[in-house]
């Protein structure tokens, strides 16, 4: 038997998760996330807390799987679970009643994986999970139901924002990407933070992605094996996370996907560079489109601010924050044949085209996706911040248009302008004209004082230490140790 890798980090949500235990009452909790977050994985470590755990799961939504088949695949996890013999159930009713009985009394957890599979194609499903928590599930106080989904739009659709479920989920986790300091802890300690970032880079904080990698090999040997060899784990993985994820024609997504791996862009935009694909069909749906994909865990949306006022404007972009996303849409894709044939030539990731500007895309999305450590580097606590996230400045007759990698606005009325800085070789001092010009483009009240700050992974030379012109230079090797 293949050794299972040791469960690393998510003490966070444990604990919230051993929080609910405390309760004199059933509870109902709800976990959502991308694929391969490590939602199921976190459940079966939360288990070892109870004294029954009983799980099911759907079957992953294949075109041809029906909804009887969803209900025969349950019965058979029952009599698994349960070690009873076979039983027949001819609708959901029956089968949930069976488990209900069974779990009335003792410290339980009660656990359904990818509920959207089980009951994407039964309108009465839902209607009859409700049925059961209330007329048997609620009534043995020590007993923990989670339902779980990767469909995280499904969820919020069907479940979260459903009346006939309001007062009766308990507690909700959306998992995101492991932080980097739990990241860090797949690597022993004699390996360098840049050489951490390149596997990072294509990984992002995805736990599955990151036990797929050997510690002993170096970076570039990595990312051959995972993505750029015949069979490697990531390059099929695309198809993988986006054929069972909406359950519905995923082709569009991959189009919205596609367009935001070049950038950050306005729905605006992204609606016009859709439409020059002639593809019209789907125009009114992007903001749905969004929506889903944000709900999925792959793109975010980043709202612009007054600084005057703290509060957000109508400006917003969205941003491609999968890593993985990215490196396969720019890099993968294009050579899936060459890779099938054994014919692609993976040197370096410096080989790749563009590689300095894609890896500083993915090195900005790492760090936005790890900000609560800046706030503490900085010393910033969160009731001194008013606002923070990446900042955009249109251009008008009067300003000049200004874009800040990312900025945060406390209460004393201080701007921290955060430059976020990738390079193959050590930063120099261009990095301190470039900045400037930005800060001077910004148009912020009388009163406000900035702090510059460098956030970069591979260094700096002497000339931008001994100028002396940032409050703060974080290196990506101080993100990745406990704070």
């Amino acid at each position: 038997m293949a050794k299972r890798a040791l469960f690393k980090g998510r003490q966070n949500e444990i604990t919230r998760l051993l929080n609910v235990t405390k309760k004199n009452v059933a509870s109902f909790v709800v976990v959502k996330g991308r694929r391969r977050v490590g939602k199921s994985r976190l459940i079966d470590e939360y288990s070892k807390y109870f004294e029954k755990y009983y799980k099911f799961e759907g079957l992953a939504p294949e075109k041809n799987i029906t909804a009887m088949q969803q209900l025969e695949e349950f019965s058979s996890q029952i009599s698994r679970q349960f070690k009873t013999a076979n039983a027949s159930y001819n609708n959901w009713s029956d089968a949930l009643w069976a488990i209900g009985e069974r779990v009335q009394t003792g410290k339980c957890l009660l656990f359904f994986d990818e509920l959207s599979w089980m009951g994407n194609k039964d309108t009465t499903f839902l209607a009859k999970i409700k049925s059961f928590w209330d007329n048997q599930l609620s009534k043995n106080h020590e007993l923990v139901f989670i339902v779980c989904s990767s469909a995280s739009a499904w969820i919020e659709k069907n479940l979260l924002s459903s009346t006939a479920f309001v007062g009766r989920v308990s507690f909700t986790i959306t998992l995101e990407e492991l932080p980097l300091v739990d990241c860090n802890k797949f690597w022993p300690d004699n390996i360098s933070a840049y050489e951490k970032f390149k596997i990072l880079s294509v990984t992002g904080g995805i736990p599955k992605y990151l036990e797929e990698i050997n510690p002993k090999e170096c970076a570039e040997e990595n990312i051959k094996q995972l993505c750029f060899t015949d069979g490697g784990f990531l390059v099929m993985e695309f198809k993988r996370i986006f054929s069972d994820l909406f359950l519905r024609n995923s082709e569009f997504y991959k189009k919205i996907i596609a367009v935001l791996a070049a950038g950050s862009k306005e729905q605006s935009e992204i609606q016009a560079e859709i439409c020059k694909k002639d593809d019209q069909q789907h125009y009114g749906r992007i903001p749905e489109y969004l929506w889903e994909l944000e709900e999925a865990g792959f793109i975010r949306r980043d709202y612009s601010w007054d600084i005057r006022t703290g509060k957000d404007s109508r400006i917003s972009q969205y941003r491609l924050q999968d890593n993985y996303l990215r490196f396969y849409i720019k890099y993968i894709e294009k050579n899936l044949g060459k890779i099938k044939r054994s014919a692609f030539n993976f040197k370096s990731l410096t080989s790749l085209l563009e590689w300095n500007a894609i890896m500083g895309y993915q090195f900005e999305n790492l760090i936005l996706n790890n900000r609560q450590v800046i706030h503490k580097i900085l010393g910033l606590t969160a009731d001194e911040i008013i606002c923070e996230n990446p900042y955009f400045q249109k251009p008008n007759k009067r300003l000049p248009g200004c874009q800040i990698d990312y900025m945060i606005q406390t209460k004393f009325s201080c701007l921290y302008i955060c430059e976020i800085k990738f390079s193959k070789n050590k930063i120099d001092g261009t990095v301190i004209k470039e900045l400037k010009e930005k800060i001077n483009a910004l148009k912020f009240p009388r009163g406000f004082s900035y702090r510059p700050v460098l956030i970069h992974v591979n260094g700096v030379s002497d000339d931008v230490i001994d100028d002396d012109y940032f409050y703060a230079i974080i290196d990506m090797a101080q993100l990745l140790e406990p704070f």
